[in-house]
C-alpha cells in the first residue's frame, strides 16, 4: 500500500461503479464507471461542464465522501483514509507563495511533507534535483511573483506548482488543467515533462480541455466524459472516423457535443436550425455513445477484470472516512509557516508599507486638527473629538484583516488537505503576523505621533495607558473582523458587514447618543460597541486629573457661547476633569479604567474562538 516514505513504485487505480450526489439531485458521475488508471499518462477529456474536474476530485479523494458511492481501489484494495496525503495533487489554479522564490516555495514542501527521520541535507539535496529535473535552474532564486511583483513565467509557475507535489515523489499524481492559461508551446513543454515522470512508474492523471495533436499523441489512455457519464476508457484509438488533418482531440469533442460537419454545413449554407430538435438530437446521441461504449469490447475487458480482483471481496457502501496525516509536529510547522507569513507580509507593499504610510499620514492629519488642545473649554471638546476619532479610527484601519483568510482561502484548503500543516497552526501564525505586523507597530506609531502633538498628558503612565488601550482596540476589531470573514468567499461582502457593525458600534460608543436615554429594549447594544470601552478608558485616562478654565484671562473674555464648565459645575468656572466625567455618569476608578480593558480582552478571544471554528469547519473538500 502506499506510504509516504515507500520507494517509487507502479500503482494502478480502478473506478467501480461510482455515482456522487450533490445537494438535491443525484448527479451520475460515470454512472455504472468501470475503469483502470495504469502507470503512464491517463487523460481525461469532454467538453466544459462534463464532470472532468469532479470525477477528478472522486479518484484523488478530494470528493466530499457523503455524497459518494462506488469503489476506487489502489491495486485492488479500497483507499487508504489519507490517500489525499500521500498523492500528489495539481490544481488548476496556481496556489504557490508568490512573494516567495522557487526555492523558497519547494523548500517549504519538503520541510512540511517529507518524513521526520529525512535529514535536512537530504532535503535541501532533493529541493535541488527537483529543480534541475523541472529545468527550473535559472529562476530557482526568482520570485514566483504576484500582481504587484513581477515573476516567472506561466509555465515556469506551473512547473513549480508541479514541483511542490512531487518533492514527497508520489506513485500517482494528479492533475486538474494543467495547461489552463499556457500558450501552446508552453502547454506543450509541460506535458513533455509530465510524460517523463510518467515513463518512470508513474501514474499520472490529468483532465485537459482541448489538447494540440502533439499533446493528444503523449496519451496513454483516454476517457471521454459528456454530461457525467463516461462515453469512452481505454486506450487513444477511436471507432468514428477523424477526417484527414483533423485534430482527434477536437473530433473527440465534436461527437460528443453533436456537433456534426452536417450540422456546421447548414449554419454555413444559411439553413434555419431548429434549437430544440438540435438540443434533443445532442441528447439523443449522448446516450447513443453511451450505450456503444457500454457495448463495445473495451468495456466489457475493464468490467471483466474489475469483477476478477473484487471477486470474494465484501466494499461497504458506506461513505469513505477522510484523514489528514502529518509527517511534521506541530512546532515545525508552526516555524515554517509562521517564517513564510512573516516573510510574505514583509514583502508585500501592499500590506506592509501601504499599512504604515496609512497609519503616520492619519496620526499627522488628527495631530494637526487637534494640535496643542488648551485646558479651556475648547480643550474638553477637542479632547473629546481626538479620542473619539482615533477610537473610531483603529475600528475601521482592521478592514484590511477582512482579505486575511480570503485571499489564501485556495492555498490554505489545498495545503491543508494535502497534509502540510493543522488548522490551528495556519490559524496561530495568520493571526500572530498580522497583529505584530499590522495591529501592534501601527499602533504603536500612531500612539507616539497623535498623543503629543495633541497635547494629551504628559505624564508616563497616562501615555503608556493610552497606547496599550489603542492597541487592544486595534486587537479586538481585528479580531471581530476575522471572525466575520473567516467563512466568507468575496472581501467585498466582508467589508460590507464589518462596516455596518462598526457604524452601529459608533453609535453607541457614548458620544453621539446619550446611552441612559436610549430605549431599554436597545440598550443592551451599548454593551457590544468596541468603540464605547475603547472611548471610555481614554477618557478616564486623559481626564482624571485635569483642571479646565482655571486661566484668569478666561474669565474676562466675552464668550459667544456659555462656559462648558458652568454646566459641570454651576457653582464656579472652573471645573475638573472628575467632573466632566462624573456628568457623562463614567466611573473614574482604578477598576472603571481596567473593566474596559478587561472587557475588551474577553470580546478577542470570544471573537478569535469564533474565527477558529470558522476557518476548521469551512468546507474543504469540493
Amino acid at each position: 500500500m502506499l506510504s509516504r516514505d515507500s520507494t517509487l513504485q507502479a500503482f494502478i487505480i480502478q473506478l467501480f461503479n461510482c455515482f456522487y450526489m450533490t445537494d438535491a439531485f443525484l448527479y451520475q458521475l460515470c454512472k455504472c464507471s468501470f475503469g483502470i488508471m495504469r502507470p503512464g499518462l491517463n487523460a481525461i477529456l469532454g467538453p466544459t461542464g462534463s464532470g472532468k474536474s469532479s470525477f477528478l476530485d472522486v479518484l484523488a479523494a478530494r470528493k466530499d465522501p457523503s455524497g459518494l458511492s462506488g469503489e476506487v481501489l489502489i491495486d485492488g484494495a479500497p483507499q487508504p483514509p489519507n490517500f489525499k496525503c500521500l498523492s500528489g495533487y495539481v490544481v488548476q489554479d496556481d496556489v504557490v507563495m508568490g512573494t516567495l522564490t522557487v526555492r523558497e516555495n519547494l523548500r517549504f514542501s519538503a520541510a512540511l511533507r517529507l518524513p521526520r527521520s529525512v535529514p535536512q541535507k537530504e532535503k535541501e539535496a532533493r529541493v535541488n534535483d527537483l529543480i534541475t529535473e523541472l529545468g527550473l535552474t535559472k529562476v530557482a532564486d526568482a520570485k514566483v511573483g504576484t500582481e504587484m511583483i513581477r515573476g516567472i513565467s506561466g509555465g515556469e509557475r506551473k512547473r513549480t506548482n508541479i514541483g511542490m507535489e512531487l518533492i514527497i515523489d508520489p506513485s500517482v499524481l494528479f492533475l486538474d488543467e494543467p495547461t489552463t492559461g499556457l500558450d501552446a508551446s508552453t502547454a506543450n513543454s509541460v506535458l513533455l515533462l509530465l510524460k517523463r515522470m510518467a515513463n518512470q512508474g508513474r501514474t499520472i492523471i490529468m483532465s485537459i480541455h482541448q489538447p494540440r495533436y502533439s499533446i493528444y499523441r503523449l496519451f496513454d489512455s483516454l476517457t471521454l466524459l459528456v454530461s457525467g457519464k463516461q462515453v469512452y476508457h481505454g486506450i487513444r484509438s477511436y471507432r468514428y472516423a477523424c477526417e484527414a488533418h483533423n485534430n482527434p482531440a477536437d473530433f473527440f469533442l465534436d461527437v460528443i457535443n453533436g456537433d456534426s460537419t452536417a450540422t456546421a454545413m447548414n449554419k454555413i449554407q444559411g439553413e434555419d436550425i431548429d434549437f430544440e430538435e438540435l438540443s434533443g438530437s445532442r441528447q439523443t446521441i449522448e446516450e447513443h455513445l453511451v450505450e456503444e461504449y457500454r457495448n463495445c469490447s473495451y468495456f466489457r475487458d475493464t468490467q471483466v477484470e474489475l469483477e476478477r480482483i473484487t471477486q470474494g471481496k465484501q466494499y461497504t457502501t458506506k461513505p469513505m472516512s477522510r484523514t489528514i496525516t502529518y509527517n511534521s509536529s506541530f512546532f515545525t510547522q508552526l516555524h515554517w509557516v509562521l517564517g513564510r507569513t512573516f516573510r510574505n507580509l514583509a514583502l508585500n507593499p501592499q500590506t506592509s508599507v501601504a499599512q504604515l504610510g496609512v497609519t503616520i499620514f492619519l496620526a499627522l492629519i488628527v495631530g494637526a486638527i487637534f494640535f496643542g488642545v488648551k485646558d479651556d473649554q475648547s480643550g474638553i471638546q477637542n479632547r473629546i473629538g481626538a479620542l473619539f476619532f482615533i477610537t473610531t479610527n483603529q475600528c475601521f484601519s482592521t478592514l484590511s484583516a477582512a482579505e486575511l483568510f480570503i485571499t489564501e482561502r485556495k492555498l490554505f484548503v489545498h495545503e491543508y488537505i494535502s497534509g502540510y500543516y493543522r488548522v490551528s497552526v495556519y490559524f496561530l501564525s495568520k493571526i500572530l503576523s498580522d497583529i505584530i505586523t499590522l495591529r501592534t507597530i501601527p499602533a504603536i506609531i500612531f500612539s507616539c505621533v497623535a498623543y503629543f502633538m495633541i497635547g494629551f498628558k504628559t505624564t508616563p503612565a497616562a501615555f503608556f495607558i493610552f497606547m496599550f488601550t489603542v492597541t487592544l482596540v486595534a486587537y479586538t476589531a481585528t479580531a471581530m473582523t476575522m471572525a466575520i470573514s473567516a467563512d466568507q468567499s468575496v472581501v467585498a461582502m466582508a467589508n460590507i458587514f464589518m462596516t455596518i457593525s462598526f457604524v452601529f458600534m459608533m453609535i453607541f460608543s457614548g458620544l453621539l447618543v446619550n446611552l441612559p436615554s436610549i430605549m431599554n429594549w436597545l440598550a443592551w447594544l451599548k454593551y457590544l460597541s468596541i468603540p464605547r470601552y475603547g472611548l471610555t478608558a481614554l477618557e478616564i485616562n486623559e481626564f482624571v486629573g485635569l483642571k479646565f478654565c482655571e486661566d484668569p484671562a478666561i474669565h474676562t473674555t466675552i464668550y459667544t457661547v456659555v462656559n462648558v464648565c458652568l454646566v459641570f459645575s454651576p457653582s464656579h468656572s472652573r471645573c475638573t476633569g472628575e467632573q466632566y466625567l462624573d456628568y457623562l455618569g463614567i466611573e473614574y476608578t482604578t477598576w472603571g479604567l481596567w473593566e474596559n480593558h478587561v472587557a475588551l480582552a474577553i470580546m478577542t478571544l470570544i471573537f478569535l474562538v469564533i474565527a477558529y471554528l470558522k476557518l476548521r469547519f469551512i468546507k474543504k473538500f469540493t
